[in-house]
Protein backbone atom coordinates (compact mmCIF):
# COMPACT_ATOMS: atom_id res chain seq x y z
CA UNK A 1 0.00 0.00 0.00
CA UNK A 2 2.80 2.43 0.83
CA UNK A 3 4.34 1.91 -2.62
CA UNK A 4 1.00 2.73 -4.24
CA UNK A 5 0.83 6.10 -2.46
CA UNK A 6 3.94 7.27 -4.29
CA UNK A 7 2.04 7.10 -7.57
CA UNK A 8 -1.31 8.59 -6.70
CA UNK A 9 -2.35 11.87 -8.30
CA UNK A 10 -1.03 15.02 -6.64
CA UNK A 11 -4.56 16.41 -6.23
CA UNK A 12 -5.83 13.25 -4.47
CA UNK A 13 -8.17 14.23 -1.65
CA UNK A 14 -10.29 11.26 -0.61
CA UNK A 15 -11.17 7.74 -1.75
CA UNK A 16 -13.45 7.32 -4.76
CA UNK A 17 -17.03 6.59 -3.73
CA UNK A 18 -18.76 5.62 -6.99
CA UNK A 19 -18.41 2.76 -9.46
CA UNK A 20 -14.83 1.94 -10.49
CA UNK A 21 -13.11 0.39 -13.50
CA UNK A 22 -9.77 -1.26 -12.70
CA UNK A 23 -6.99 -2.70 -14.83
CA UNK A 24 -4.20 -4.74 -13.22
CA UNK A 25 -1.11 -6.08 -14.98
CA UNK A 26 1.14 -8.40 -13.02
CA UNK A 27 4.65 -8.63 -14.47
CA UNK A 28 6.18 -11.65 -12.75
CA UNK A 29 9.92 -12.35 -12.37
CA UNK A 30 11.41 -14.88 -14.78
CA UNK A 31 13.32 -17.93 -13.52
CA UNK A 32 16.94 -18.38 -14.65
CA UNK A 33 15.87 -21.34 -16.78
CA UNK A 34 14.23 -18.89 -19.23
CA UNK A 35 17.60 -17.35 -20.10
CA UNK A 36 20.44 -18.54 -22.30
CA UNK A 37 23.84 -19.51 -20.94
CA UNK A 38 27.30 -18.05 -21.53
CA UNK A 39 27.92 -14.75 -23.29
CA UNK A 40 24.22 -14.32 -24.06
CA UNK A 41 22.95 -15.10 -20.57
CA UNK A 42 21.02 -11.82 -20.61
CA UNK A 43 18.87 -13.04 -23.57
CA UNK A 44 15.71 -15.10 -23.30
CA UNK A 45 15.56 -18.53 -24.88
CA UNK A 46 13.36 -18.76 -27.97
CA UNK A 47 10.95 -21.12 -26.19
CA UNK A 48 10.52 -18.98 -23.07
CA UNK A 49 6.83 -18.59 -22.21
CA UNK A 50 5.08 -15.21 -22.19
CA UNK A 51 2.37 -16.06 -19.68
CA UNK A 52 2.97 -16.97 -16.05
CA UNK A 53 0.95 -20.15 -15.44
CA UNK A 54 2.34 -21.00 -11.99
CA UNK A 55 1.21 -19.95 -8.54
CA UNK A 56 0.16 -17.52 -7.27
CA UNK A 57 -3.22 -17.68 -8.97
CA UNK A 58 -4.40 -14.58 -10.79
CA UNK A 59 -7.57 -14.46 -8.67
CA UNK A 60 -5.51 -14.40 -5.45
CA UNK A 61 -3.30 -11.61 -6.76
CA UNK A 62 -6.36 -9.59 -7.75
CA UNK A 63 -7.95 -10.00 -4.32
CA UNK A 64 -4.73 -8.88 -2.62
CA UNK A 65 -4.65 -5.68 -4.70
CA UNK A 66 -8.36 -4.99 -4.20
CA UNK A 67 -8.04 -5.32 -0.43
CA UNK A 68 -4.78 -3.36 -0.20
CA UNK A 69 -6.12 -0.30 -2.03
CA UNK A 70 -9.41 0.11 -0.16
CA UNK A 71 -10.33 1.71 3.13
CA UNK A 72 -10.28 5.08 4.80
CA UNK A 73 -6.83 6.01 3.49
CA UNK A 74 -7.15 3.98 0.29
CA UNK A 75 -7.98 4.73 -3.29
CA UNK A 76 -11.64 3.70 -2.93
CA UNK A 77 -13.97 3.00 -0.02
CA UNK A 78 -14.76 -0.67 -0.73
CA UNK A 79 -13.78 -3.22 -3.35
CA UNK A 80 -17.49 -3.82 -4.04
CA UNK A 81 -17.33 -0.54 -6.03
CA UNK A 82 -15.33 -2.30 -8.76
CA UNK A 83 -17.79 -2.91 -11.59
CA UNK A 84 -15.33 -3.63 -14.38
CA UNK A 85 -11.99 -5.41 -14.08
CA UNK A 86 -9.28 -6.42 -16.54
CA UNK A 87 -6.29 -8.38 -15.29
CA UNK A 88 -3.33 -10.25 -16.71
CA UNK A 89 -0.38 -12.20 -15.34
CA UNK A 90 2.68 -12.60 -17.53
CA UNK A 91 6.42 -12.79 -17.24
CA UNK A 92 8.23 -9.48 -17.25
CA UNK A 93 9.91 -8.79 -20.59
CA UNK A 94 12.44 -6.66 -18.77
CA UNK A 95 14.27 -7.35 -15.54
CA UNK A 96 11.65 -5.28 -13.76
CA UNK A 97 8.91 -7.38 -12.09
CA UNK A 98 6.08 -5.10 -11.05
CA UNK A 99 2.35 -4.58 -10.77
CA UNK A 100 0.69 -1.87 -12.85
CA UNK A 101 -2.72 -0.66 -11.71
CA UNK A 102 -5.08 1.79 -13.37
CA UNK A 103 -8.13 2.91 -11.39
CA UNK A 104 -10.75 5.12 -12.95
CA UNK A 105 -14.26 6.22 -12.16
CA UNK A 106 -16.72 4.26 -14.26
CA UNK A 107 -18.74 6.33 -16.69
CA UNK A 108 -21.42 4.99 -19.03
Amino acid sequence: MLQAYKYRPKDWIEPLSGPICMEIKFHMPRPKSHYRAGKRSYMLKDNSPVYHTKTPDLSNLIKFVEDALQGVNGFYKDDSQIVELRASKRYSQTHNPRTEIIIDEYYR
